[in-house]
């Protein structure tokens, strides 16, 4: 792994954290993880290979990412106070965003470093999965999709939520599913 490997993997799985605190929900918080992902997708995925069952492992890993991404856009509070949204990321929406962006990493530390490469060679082989740029992609895509997913569901209980707390409330209540977040 490259020190540009780390930065992005490391920044990827941080910027939940910076969202555990409540703050205001602005157009930073779509757009530094759209940026890393960004990048990510933009230095890693070249292709997107479709021999064999490649598309069944990318399909398997993007679906991974959007049920890590609803759920954690779900289990993230977001509120109306006076004229603002606030967000705050709560432990179970944390530890699924960490879940997904540390198994990437961890695969990948695996494969490169902790001897993985051979068990995912005999994987691959066995169930008719290409080339490694199968699996490179399979990873980029599920921590994009993840990303996107969060983000939307975020941004509609964002419209929701000023929807409901635009009428001059000082605090929109939060729904029981946001309480046990």
């Amino acid at each position: 792994m490259t020190t540009t490997d780390w930065i992005t993997d490391i920044a990827l799985v941080l910027v939940v954290f910076r969202q555990l605190r409540e703050g205001r929900l602005d157009l930073k918080t779509f757009l530094i993880p759209l940026g890393i992902v960004a990048f990510v997708a933009h230095s890693y995925l070249h292709s997107v290979p479709t021999a064999g069952n490649d598309l069944v492992l990318i399909g398997a890993l993007m679906a991974v990412g959007a049920a890590l991404g609803i759920a954690g856009g779900v289990y993230t509070r977001v509120r109306a106070v006076g004229e603002h949204l606030l967000i705050k990321a709560g432990v179970i929406s944390a530890v699924l965003w960490v879940l997904g962006m540390g198994a990437r990493m961890g695969f990948q530390i695996w494969v490169s470093h902790g001897g993985g490469a051979d068990d995912v060679a005999r994987f691959s082989i066995a169930h008719h999965i290409t080339t490694d740029q199968a699996w490179v992609a399979a990873f980029v895509l599920m921590a994009l999709t993840e990303v996107i997913t969060r983000l939307a569901t975020i941004f509609v209980r964002s419209r929701m939520a000023d929807r409901h707390g635009a009428a001059g409330t000082a605090t929109q209540p939060v729904p029981a599913l946001d309480r046990a977040a």
